[in-house]
This record gives C-alpha cells, sequence and structure tokens, in this order.
C-alpha cells in the first residue's frame, strides 16, 4: 500500500463500487456485495454504485447477452432493496469520463505495478500473451473508477484489494508529480468472514458462477423449490454442530453453512452456534432452507417482475448516469487542468 499519508479529512465521505455484469448472480454476491451495497445507502453517507460494463468486455461478450446482464444485475440491485433515489445507480459505459480518466491514470501508472497485479495472472493463466491489453489494464480503469468521484470508500472482497492498493499509488504518485492533494487516499472496506460464501460442493472454494455444477451455487434467479433442493444437498460432514466458532476450525463445508445463516440472518456466528450447536445438519439445513427461501425468494420473484420492463430498468439506470456526471465533470475538468490540457474549464 502507499505510504502517503492519508488525506481523507478533506473529501466528503463517499462510497463507490460496482460489479461486473458478466452473467449469474450468485448468493456469494449478494451477501458479499449487493447487501452491502444496501445496508450502506442509510449510513449517511453519498453511496454511488455501477454496474461496470467497460471492465465486463476486457474479456469478449456477446452483446445481447451483455445487455441484457446488464439489466440483469440492474433488476438485481434494484430486488434487494437498493433505492435509486438514496444511492446514485448507473452503468460505467453511460459516463464518458471513466475512460477518460481512465487513460490518464495509464500514463501515471507504472509497468512494474502492473505487472505484479494478481488478478491478471489468474485470469490470463498460460496464455498471457493472448489477453487483451484492456484486461492488463483493468486495475487503472477501476481506479479511475473510484477516483472520479474522490471516494473515500470502496466495498471490495479480499481478492479486489490489490486493485484498491493501487488506487492508492496512482492517486498518490499524480497528487506528488503534480504538486497537489486533488485525490484522496480511498480506503478498502473488506468484507466479512461472514459474507465470503463458499461453494456448496466444497467449502474450500468461492462461490462461482463460472463452476459447472449449477448445485454448487445458488443463482440470485433461482425460485424456493431451487433454493431448498441446493442446500438440501450442500455437502457436509458427519459431526454435528459446534457450539463455539473454534469448533469449525477444519470443517470448511460446515463453516460455510454457518456463516450462510449467519448472514443471512444478521446473527453473528457465535450466536447462530449457540443456538445449532449440538445439531446435527438433518436439523441445520431445514433452518437454513426456511431462512434463505424467506430472504431469497421473493428478490428472485422481483427481479423476474423487473426483468419484464427492460425500459424502466434502462430509464433508472439512465438518470443515475446524469446524477454521476454531475459529480464526475468538474472532477475530470479539474485533473484536465492539473495535467495541463488546453481548453480545460475547472
Amino acid at each position: 500500500m502507499s505510504d502517503a499519508g492519508d488525506n481523507n479529512s478533506a473529501f466528503t465521505p463517499r462510497v463507490f463500487s460496482g460489479i461486473q455484469p458478466s452473467g449469474g448472480l450468485t448468493l456469494g454476491n449478494y451477501l458479499g456485495a449487493i447487501k452491502r451495497f444496501v445496508d450502506m445507502q442509510d449510513s449517511g453517507i453519498e453511496t454511488i454504485y455501477c454496474v461496470v460494463d467497460m471492465h465486463a468486455i476486457t474479456v469478449w461478450q456477446d452483446p445481447e447477452a451483455l445487455r441484457r446482464q446488464t439489466r440483469e444485475l440492474t433488476a438485481g440491485y434494484l430486488a434487494s432493496g437498493l433505492d435509486p433515489q438514496k444511492s446514485i445507480l448507473f452503468n460505467q459505459s453511460q459516463v464518458a469520463g471513466h475512460a477518460q480518466l481512465g487513460w490518464i491514470f495509464n500514463c501515471v501508472a507504472r509497468l512494474g505495478w502492473m505487472n505484479r497485479m494478481t488478478q491478471f495472472k489468474d485470469k490470463a493463466g498460460k496464455n498471457a500473451e493472448k489477453a487483451s491489453l484492456g484486461l492488463y489494464a483493468y486495475p487503472a480503469l477501476m481506479a479511475a473508477d473510484i477516483l472520479l468521484y474522490h471516494a473515500t470508500h470502496v466495498p471490495v472482497g479480499e481478492d479486489q484489494k490489490q486493485h484498491v492498493e493501487l488506487t492508492r499509488d496512482i492517486a498518490a504518485k499524480f497528487n506528488h508529480d503534480y504538486g497537489t492533494e486533488f485525490f484522496p487516499m480511498t480506503e478498502p472496506v473488506i468484507e466479512g468472514a461472514a459474507t465470503r460464501v463458499m461453494s456448496l460442493r466444497d467449502g474450500s472454494k468461492k462461490m462461482s458462477k463460472s463452476d459447472p455444477s449449477d448445485a454448487s451455487r445458488i443463482n440470485m434467479t433461482d425460485d424456493a423449490d431451487a433454493i431448498a433442493k441446493k442446500i438440501r444437498k450442500a455437502k457436509t460432514d458427519p459431526d454435528g454442530l459446534p457450539s463455539e466458532v473454534k469448533g469449525l476450525e477444519g470443517r470448511p463445508e460446515a463453516r460455510n453453512l454457518v456463516n450462510i445463516y449467519s448472514a443471512l440472518s444478521g446473527q453473528g456466528v457465535d450466536e447462530v452456534l449457540a443456538m445449532a450447536g449440538g445439531k446435527q445438519f438433518s436439523e441445520f439445513k431445514p433452518m437454513l432452507v426456511d431462512l434463505a427461501v424467506d430472504k431469497l425468494a421473493p428478490i428472485s420473484t422481483e427481479m423476474a417482475r423487473l426483468m419484464q420492463d427492460p425500459a424502466q430498468i434502462d430509464a433508472i439506470l439512465a438518470a443515475g448516469s446524469d446524477r454521476a456526471r454531475a459529480i464526475a465533470d468538474p472532477i475530470l475538468q479539474k485533473t484536465y487542468e492539473i495535467v495541463g490540457m488546453v481548453g480545460a474549464k475547472a
């Protein structure tokens, strides 16, 4: 992380985060991101949430699928309780400032920094030479997403923490190079253990839409019957549930189901175990089924309803992009002025 001193007291507290519309929202996306976004919109801090469709095309996307997935993710945000009056909700490509600031940050970021990004290595694999330049430069665009709004806080998963640290490095270098304190030192807000959702078939792997087994995940479009069936078939071990958190060590499947119950119920893991300790999974799973269906089935029903009216979704995104530009444009123009672009207006 950058060793530059934090300068956030000079900035209005503001939250920014985004999700790629790459299809197939899962329970992991809901508990690890969307539910947290909804909770934050009542914190008194301005919240900006983005469907990052420009990031999605770092790998090829079918255009019709991308349009549908952008609307589906928006429907997922809305159905989960995100209020477009309380939060700014928009898709990235409608605000040109993301790409414009992204280019400036491409010129600030150093190749050595980018070469250390583990996400690129993970995604590109052995075919790094065939990966798009966009996939390589992705973290600089993510920095632009955040700093275009002078965001002071970014809720992210552990796997994105390195990118927020790079955002701080880019902000610090820009500020140093131009003798200014224009960009804040953004703080990552890392998800808690209870919101790190693992596969229902393998508790050591993160729940993922790319897993070939649909039984490994709960999709946010699953109906009540599908949710119940997947939880009943979730992998467990033969022992009963412990009464204390320490008893979950070395039991990834047990920990995962307890974490899911904890996150959905709003109870701490210790509270869940105080209630369920000593129970067999034959008793605990029906409790989790009832809770999950109660919390998730209404979301999938509302998502389906919203998807019947794509024009309404598009209107919400357009209105959100207008509000986003109202914040972003002055920051971009001031950035241009600082860099020395002729004609830039402060």
